[in-house]
């Protein structure tokens, strides 16, 4: 695709707004339109709205008090209106001078003698100069980058494009079949709307050209995901033979049955080993849901077939509490199972170096260093990743790429996710794998009780957490930050340690955070779990994982500047004992309506299927799946939820397009740059 020929000046401007070439510029879409297409009178026209009128200029004033301003005042025989510019440049003084003709489109405020417009565009005009016949089009733009400009730069490449025509349609036949615009149609109306359209549909965009290009880019997705499916089930991955003698002695290890969804998601997944080609299957549940139980089991199977086993947890504390608990059931069946993450000294890594790749150890479980090139194992059958949207694409390339070495065969991948996927999701960001869903929490679990209180309560919450420890009991006191933070002004992990310390002399209270050496993190977290400490402090680097059956409350600071998701991970840490728990939410005053809603769906609702759809109403994917560090594409003008018909339309279209071993390709060049990268992860 020929790149823009630009001034550097333009060319770093267009940057800023993602436009690197025509594609993007004739995909850069107004964020809104407004009606220039019709005039109002002066005596019509009501405070609030945006209007457009036309009069003459009769008369111009500077003002100095209370500031320098520019008055201008317009006539058109029914009334009178001001304008005023705040800003104002010489050129503009001599341009309004009595007696012009201008046309002035602005939002009109209503005084008690007057109405005025505060910098409206205007334009002078001639007698009987005609109006437009479109909508005119808003759109983003950056820093020295005027809509006049970007308008005018645009108009100047759709007009090059339909000379060259490098975007001609790859599927006639299908957009025929779905009653769509052409794409040169489709790019031309929605930057120029004919006035006999509803702005409306344009301004939400839901006009039939906006649905052809939504239809597009959600076609280059499910193409996206559905060809990396295809293309992993050519693959060969090893057959791993049910063997009931080594399950029935995992299940002797456990305190606890199995739930009948834990068993039910066990059965799909003895399904794929059995299938010969490799498993990429998501394993989603909610918070406390085990499993982890269950991708243990499926561990076992490979490792009783002969295979080695890797198990990536996204945090050293999680990665540490995998190993403790994975040891303890594992080690009566024989199977060797070892520690890697950045904290273990580099003379043990060298071991389990050299043990991992002559074939010594079973399952290794590790942090992000296990895709360190010194990492080689002998035979990887099946790999798990824990929380896998906090894992990017390249890291995710380099364990498959950098532990594969000579093998001729393709490993088995389970992802898992205690944030449920919202089903439009599933349909789109997940259309390449495989979903398994546990739903159902272990017997025995009391629903946590949610409450919200403004942080001038806080006295009485420690009077209540004073209480509760006394009478054996634990608690987690969470803080966003590690320290003081001057814009933010976030009360500090820190801070409340030693503030807490104070007025709870008689408990003891205990710090962990992020920046702690992991033989620091591992000592404190013992001491929690073993009830030596009574109230623990911390960051939200115990959002996943950390599993006390002791502690039954859970305060969390600053709950306002959490996301749904995080909330509800850290409300997953207590509640695993039997006992009635509580998380308390402290959110400061004057909230923002956008954590006013966080807050009422995260009290309103302990079901985390109902909070990840909620989520994503707020977020959008984007955000919700954190695509920036997933590397999975990212829809620049699609929404799951206001457009799910177009996906499904695009779903099945791109079962038979696949078919088709070119054009499919040439779709996905356009719209999605980097695919060649993503396909590998």
């Amino acid at each position: 695709m020929a790149s823009i020929k630009f001034t550097e000046s333009q060319s770093k401007k267009l940057k800023k707004l993602g436009i690197f070439d025509e594609w993007d510029l004739l995909l850069h879409f107004p964020s809104r339109y407004i009606d220039e297409t019709k005039i109002k009178t002066i005596d019509e026209i009501k405070p609030g709205e945006l209007s457009q009128i036309q009069g003459t200029i009769v008369k111009t004033k500077i003002s100095y008090v209370p500031r320098k301003n520019l008055s201008v005042y317009i006539k058109d025989g029914t009334g009178e209106i001001q304008i005023r510019f705040l800003n104002f440049y010489p050129s503009q003084i001599k341009q309004l001078e009595e007696g012009a003709l201008i046309r002035v489109f602005g939002e009109v405020k209503a005084y008690a003698l007057f109405h005025e417009m505060v910098h409206p565009q205007y334009k002078i005009i001639q007698e009987d100069e005609p109006l437009p016949t479109t909508y005119t089009p808003v759109y983003p733009v950056t820093s020295g980058m005027a809509q006049k400009s970007l308008r005018k730069l645009i108009q100047k490449y759709i007009l090059i494009e339909k000379t060259k025509k490098q975007f001609n349609d790859l599927f006639p036949e299908i957009y025929k079949k779905n009653k769509f615009p052409s794409f040169i149609e489709a790019i031309e109306c929605i930057h120029n709307p004919p006035k006999n359209y509803k702005k409306d549909d344009f301004d939400s965009k839901r006009s039939i050209y906006h649905q052809r290009l939504i239809y597009d880019e959600f076609l280059a997705q499910q193409l996206f995901f559905r060809s990396r499916y295809l293309e992993l089930i050519k693959h060969k991955a090893p057959k791993f033979e049910f063997s009931k003698k080594i399950h029935e002695l995992f299940l002797q290890q456990l305190t606890f049955n199995l739930t009948e969804q834990q068993k039910t998601t066990f059965s799909e997944l003895r399904e794929d080993f059995s299938l010969g080609h490799p498993m990429n299957r998501l394993l989603q549940g909610d918070v406390g849901s085990g499993k982890t139980v269950v991708a243990v089991m499926a561990a076992i199977q490979a490792m009783g077939a002969g295979y080695q086993v890797a198990f990536m947890a996204p945090t050293e504390i999680l990665a540490g509490q995998h190993y403790e608990k994975i040891k303890n059931w594992l080690t009566p069946l024989l199977f060797k199972v070892e520690l890697l993450t950045g904290g273990v000294k580099a003379k043990a890594k060298v071991e389990v170096y050299e043990k991992l790749e002559v074939g010594k150890i079973d399952l290794l479980i590790g942090t992000h260093a296990l895709f360190q090139e010194a990492v080689k194992f002998k035979n990887l059958g099946f790999y798990i990743i824990d929380e896998q949207h906090r894992f990017g694409v390249e890291q995710r390339i380099a364990l498959r790429e950098g532990n594969l070495g000579k093998l001729s065969y393709e490993p088995h991948k389970l992802m898992m996710s205690a944030t449920p996927i919202p089903r439009t999701l599933s349909m789109s960001y997940f259309a390449d794998m495989e979903i398994s869903t546990i739903n159902e929490l272990p017997p025995g679990r009391i629903p946590i009780i949610t409450k919200l209180f403004s942080e001038d309560r806080r006295s009485m919450i420690l009077g209540n957490i004073k209480d509760l420890c006394l009478q054996g009991s634990q608690a987690f006191w969470v803080c966003p930050l590690i320290e003081d933070s001057e814009t933010l002004q976030l009360q500090t992990a820190i801070n409340t340690f030693n503030s807490l310390s104070k007025i709870l002399s008689n408990l003891n209270v205990g710090l962990i955070h992020g920046r702690m050496k992991q033989d620091e993190k591992k000592e404190i977290m013992q001491k929690f779990q073993d009830n030596k400490i009574n109230i623990l402090v911390a960051t939200t680097v115990i959002e996943v994982g950390v599993d006390v059956p002791n502690a039954t409350l859970m305060v969390i600071e600053n709950a306002e500047r959490l996301g749904l998701s995080q909330l509800h991970q850290l409300r997953g840490r207590i509640g695993r004992g039997g006992k009635e728990s509580a998380c308390i939410l402290l959110y400061k005053e004057k909230l923002s309506d956008l954590a006013k809603k966080r807050l009422k769906i995260i009290f309103e609702n302990t079901d985390g299927f109902i909070i990840a759809e909620e989520d994503l109403r707020l977020r959008g994917p984007g955000e919700f799946l954190g695509l920036k560090q997933s590397g999975l594409p990212s829809l620049k003008i699609g929404n799951l939820s206001r457009d799910e018909s177009l996906l499904s339309i695009a779903k099945k279209d791109a079962e038979i397009l696949l078919k088709n071993e070119h054009k499919p390709f040439l779709h996905l060049d356009r719209w999605l740059k980097n695919y060649e990268l993503l396909s590998r992860a």
